[in-house]
């Protein structure tokens, strides 16, 4: 039989996404490529915007074209929120939840299609198990995504992540140690943290992020660690110091933001001010050399007037910040934001979404401008149209002359000039 899997959102449901395949690989399933033919589709959903869940429906219809006898399973974030609008449509075989994404050979005795929907779905309370997962690039050996955290104990008032995922919880240490030297020995060069809290990793365990960086760096093995994303307020002091004395890990950071605006932190109900957040990113910028800050902005959340969002913009601007993530606010159910007045026009939200998505491009350039002529070590992870490509330790996208020995290595660069959004090297 053969198995397609889909995925939507996060680099952590890409993580879990393979370790679910990895799961009918061993049972004798062929995997193949989600367009396909397939005899099971699995769809690992996000609910962080409107568009995911509309996304779901799409590939739901999609996978029902493709083999209309196809059994279908929808997993994932949206799915735990709300499962009875997954079972309206038509097709869907078994719903299941955070839990139960990784017991679909226990729930599930067969895949023949059903006149009713299966649901499997624990309550948010219930969800306390913590699923080791881990992926790769889909056209890279070089990256692995390595899942050490889940949940989120912070009540952001936009965000269903809590409900969706739970209460934050975090891996063993030493499980992590053990399947870290795993990906290492694998011949994995560069592997990624993920959670959907990094940062609040070990709060369970009596430790933190800090002495588990501390430990991993300790490993034999050419490689190096970067930190998918974490929070202003968790980006310690320690972690800094760790990140500037070794080498070992990335000296670029992801950072959320949100807003530049001290009004919209509040009612976003964020953990930290305006002033808290330049404060570290100058202090980070000072202290570690070529650093590459990437920050998640959300545009058009109720109450964000033209105002708030010209504050967001020049805050943006002035800080020494690499590129952007850009989002527009969507109203998710079960959520305070919802309840909130100011509701921005649709349109109005694209249009700030543009501004700063251009703002990002800006950035980008001038960060990889100032980095022309400068040494560093890339990872080059792929190879198309002639030439290798890969990235810097700071997160710079690097392209050289097509040279195969040169993948899954790395090699030490000179910078030579923007193109696009690519540096060539000397």
């Amino acid at each position: 039989m053969k198995a397609a899997f889909y995925t939507l959102g996060c680099k952590l449901n890409y993580s879990e996404t393979s370790t679910i395949s990895k799961q009918f690989l061993n049972k004798g399933f062929e995997i193949v490529e989600s367009d396909q033919h397939a005899d099971v589709y699995v769809i690992n959903t996000c609910s962080v915007t409107e568009n995911a869940e509309k996304d779901c429906r799409q590939i739901v219809r999609r996978a029902l074209k493709n083999n209309p006898e196809a059994f279908v399973i929808v997993t994932g974030c949206y799915a735990q929120l709300r499962p009875e609008d997954l079972i309206k449509i038509d097709g869907v075989d078994a719903v299941l939840g955070s839990n139960e994404k990784f017991e679909i050979f226990h729930l599930i005795d067969n895949f023949q299609k059903n006149e009713l929907s299966c649901v499997y779905v624990s309550p948010t309370e219930e969800l306390e198990k913590f699923n080791s997962a881990f992926s790769v690039e889909e056209d890279s050996r070089t990256r692995a995504f390595f899942k050490i955290q889940d949940g989120c104990d912070y009540p952001c008032s936009y965000c269903t992540i809590p409900l969706a995922r739970g209460k934050s919880r975090s891996l063993e240490p030493q499980k992590i140690i053990e399947q870290f030297k795993s990906l290492i020995h694998s011949g994995f060069k560069e592997i990624v943290l993920t959670g959907v809290n990094v940062g609040d990793y070990g709060k369970d365990y009596d430790t933190n992020f800090h002495e588990l960086l501390k430990k991993l760096v300790g490993v034999e093995g050419d490689f190096r660690i970067r930190i998918s994303s974490i929070e202003p307020n968790l980006l310690t002091d320690e972690i800094i110091e760790l990140t500037r004395n070794n080498e070992k890990i990335c000296n670029h950071f992801h950072i959320p933001l949100q807003s530049g605006s001290g009004k919209i932190l509040r009612l976003m109900q964020r953990r930290y001010k305006t002033e808290d957040y330049e404060k570290l990113i100058f202090k980070l910028t000072d202290k570690i050399a070529n650093l590459g800050i990437g920050v998640d902005v959300i545009v058009g959340f109720p109450g964000e007037t033209e105002e708030d969002f010209i504050d967001t913009y020049n805050f943006l601007n002035h800080l020494p910040i690499s590129y952007l993530h850009v989002f527009t606010y969507s109203e998710r159910p079960n959520t305070k934001a919802i309840e909130f007045d100011g509701a921005v026009e649709v349109r109005e939200r694209k249009r700030r979404n543009n501004m700063l998505r251009i703002l990002s491009a800006k950035k980008k350039y001038d960060f990889y401008s100032k980095m022309i002529g400068k040494d560093f070590r890339v990872l080059f992870e792929s190879e198309s149209n002639g030439v290798v490509k890969g990235f810097t330790e700071n997160y710079v996208r690097v392209e050289a002359k097509n040279n195969s020995e040169l993948i899954n290595n790395f090699v030490d660069v000179k910078l030579k000039e923007v193109y696009q959004d690519i540096c060539t090297v000397q």
